[in-house]
């Protein structure tokens, strides 16, 4: 369709297809939000029937335009759209809008609605999510591309509304998007000034325009939401520019409800019978509730000309591949719909794990950490590293690696102080496909970047998370940096590994299995001083490892098992010595990735950790989930309050994280019922502490 050649009247009536889908499937749900679908119709007709490059029956095609919905409440705009559009969404699934198992929930979510690009709700976190797209674009066409071939060249379009304005994440990330000068990415900005609360003045008095402006983006500003000739006028504009740019489009909530547009009540609430038959009126919209006439239909329809478009990317990248044969199939391997990963990158992730197990060094695991990247950074084209301004603590860059910083290109991110926006980044930049992100902070910072931890999770978005100084073992920086609950918190979320390596080797095997991991996150836990090698039995130790946990000694005629991991498995092993010189055999369990273990059949997890044995685990933070594994009879070293500030050795001492208090621990879990051992120096010294809290 050209938006030249269609009258007004049909344009307005295509816009009203969505309005009547939305007020039909909230009211039919008795739940969601009419209001913004109805709002921002008329801007979804302009873009997605005149300039979106899609093809609904290809929903994957890679170089398709990437449309996100961040104001997610408003799902049934996107529903409609792809109903009517002609993706694999029948009326039937409209009408099951909210329901149990239907393919159109609350909220946009991928692998579950065919062209939904990203999971969205949490507001801020699509136009985030979008910024990754973008950058991925970006960096796809800057690699693969030639004098002639452009076989990557594709926008990303962004709805968003004032909630996601408000939420802080999206300054971070779109003042990223400027620095980037990412000239692909077009949001619309949904100026409706309504929120839940109602008018937003009282709570929201940004000049929006002037703040994007400053970001470097381009602005367009006063723009008729209502309007299709304001509204192709701004999206050409768009289109032209160098920069990303905000299209402001003052609209009305609810448009076309006589009684409720432009009110907080069209935001949250079905619209009512006796309102939808008045919206009816005011639209001149005639056809029953789930039905849409025949023109209408014909009009929205992409299968057309989206074929088309697809068919001609074919023919282009068909010449392309032939000029260039291994670029193309490079390209077609990182975007295919399984990745995995090539046998150069296994061979460096192979050499880093048996290069770490040869020379058995006492090393932090950030460094040994970047050991790794050293050996698969040059040989791993899509690895995408970052910092979130902490690349010389975290380690995650590597020899010849190219930084991004400003508007060039790269492949390791320079992201700032910006730890949410970072993480939200890394997500769209997976979602898009053709890189591999990872991204680095301190543990502790984990906290700001928790909820898109979630999102990448929930979207089965195989992103790396490099969190180091990853306890106490920080030292002076005190409890404002010291991690205490945070790697139970992670383990709580679902579908995400938390590796917490006990030494090079073991780092080296996280690596591994997160960089073959495709159907989640997992957080890397590093820490800041050096830790000793564990030792073992070579290759079987190293394929152990990668079951998440394992027993590193096994003494003949154990009586108790001690549990740890990270810095504390070095503990364990000392303690191990001690109580073997009191004759009581203890066997070590390194347990790197409780994720992992649970994974493992029930054999397996009664041989490493065995219900005979009295059990204690040892680790520098939250003892809640530690008891799953030691059970009622067993007993737990770990740290239920916050930190001090000093050095890393006087704190281990000070909360009971040594080898003579681990072995004294050990020793009350073998002694006969009833039997008591005299407070220790440390105990005494803990007490104190923890009254004094």
């Amino acid at each position: 369709m050209n938006a030249n050649t269609d009258s007004p009247a049909l344009r307005s009536q295509c816009a009203n297809a969505i309005r009547a889908l939305a007020m039909d499937a909230v009211q039919a749900a008795n739940s969601g939000h009419p209001g913004m679908p109805m709002g921002m119709a008329d801007i979804a007709e302009a873009l997605w029937r005149h300039h979106l490059k899609h093809d609904p029956a290809d929903p994957k095609w890679i170089d398709r335009d990437r449309f996100v919905v961040s104001n997610g409440h408003g799902s049934m705009l996107l529903y409609a759209l792809l109903h009517l559009s002609g993706y694999d969404l029948p009326i039937d699934e409209i009408k099951r809008f909210r329901q149990l198992h239907s393919r159109t929930p609350g909220h946009p979510e991928i692998d579950v609605t065919p062209g939904v690009e990203t999971t969205t709700g949490p507001l801020g976190q699509g136009i985030s999510n979008a910024v990754g797209m973008a950058l991925a674009e970006k960096l796809l066409a800057d690699e693969f591309n030639r004098p002639g071939h452009a076989v990557i060249d594709h926008r990303t379009y962004v709805f968003l509304g004032d909630g996601c304005l408000m939420e802080g994440i999206s300054h971070e990330a779109c003042s990223l998007a400027g620095t980037w000068q990412l000239n692909k990415l077009i949001a619309f900005y949904d100026d409706n000034g309504i929120s839940i609360d109602g008018d937003v003045k009282g709570w929201f008095s940004d000049d929006t325009p002037r703040r994007f402006e400053a970001y470097g983006w381009t602005v367009v500003r006063d723009v008729d939401g209502h309007d299709f000739a304001s509204l192709d006028r701004a999206i050409a504009q768009a289109q032209a520019s160098d920069k990303p740019v905000l299209v402001c489009c003052k609209t009305r909530i609810g448009q076309g409800s006589p009684n409720r547009a432009g009110t907080a009540k069209a935001h949250g609430e079905a619209l009512g019978d006796a309102e939808i038959v008045l919206t009816r009126q005011a639209l001149g919209w005639t056809a029953a509730p789930f039905e849409i006439p025949e023109a209408i239909e014909q009009a929205w329809s992409a299968l057309e000309p989206g074929a088309r478009r697809r068919r001609d990317w074919n023919d282009r990248f068909g010449a392309y591949a032939k000029a260039y044969p291994e670029p193309a199939a490079e390209l077609l391997r990182r975007l295919s719909a399984t990745p995995t990963l090539d046998n150069r990158t296994e061979a460096a992730l192979a050499l880093a794990i048996e290069g770490a197990e040869a020379r058995h060094a006492a090393v932090a695991t950030r460094k040994a950490s970047q050991d790794v990247l050293q050996e698969v950074g040059p040989a791993m084209p899509e690895l995408l590293g970052g910092s979130a301004d902490l690349t010389g603590s975290n380690l995650t860059d590597w020899k010849g690696h190219r930084p991004l910083k400003g508007r060039g290109t790269g492949n390791h991110v320079h992201y700032g102080v910006r730890e949410f926006g970072m993480a939200a980044i890394m997500n769209g930049v997976a979602l898009h496909g053709g890189y591999r992100p990872f991204g680095g902070t301190f543990l502790t910072f984990a906290d700001y970047a928790r909820n898109a931890i979630r999102m990448s999770a929930l979207m089965h978005l195989p992103v790396v998370y490099v969190f180091t100084h990853d306890s106490i073992g920080l030292g002076e920086d005190g409890p404002t940096h010291q991690p205490i609950e945070h790697a139970s918190s992670l383990r709580l979320i679902p579908n995400v590994d938390v590796w917490r390596p006990a030494d090079a080797t073991e780092t080296a095997v996280a690596w591994r299995q997160s960089l073959r991991r495709a159907d989640g996150p997992s957080c890397l836990l590093l820490s800041r001083q050096a830790l000793p090698h564990g030792g073992g039995d070579g290759r079987e130790r190293i394929e152990n490892i990668a079951r998440g946990a394992y027993v590193l000694r096994r003494p003949e005629g154990e009586r108790v098992a001690l549990l740890a991991s990270g810095s504390e498995v070095g503990i364990a092993l000392q303690a191990a010595a001690l109580l073997a010189a009191d004759g009581i055999p203890a066997r070590v369990v390194s347990v790197p990735c409780l994720d992992a273990f649970d994974r493992q059949d029930a054999a397996y997890r009664s041989t490493v950790i065995p219900r005979h044995l009295p059990r204690l685990a040892i680790e520098a933070g939250s003892t809640g989930l530690w008891w799953k594994y030691v059970g009622e009879h067993g007993d737990v070293i770990g740290l239920d309050r916050f930190g001090e500030s000093a050095p890393a050795a006087q704190l281990f001492k000070l909360f009971g994280f040594t080898a003579e208090a681990a072995a004294e621990r050990a020793r009350q879990l073998v002694r006969p019922q009833g039997a008591t051992a005299a407070d220790s120096e440390f105990g005494t010294e803990l007490n104190a502490v923890l009254s004094s809290n």
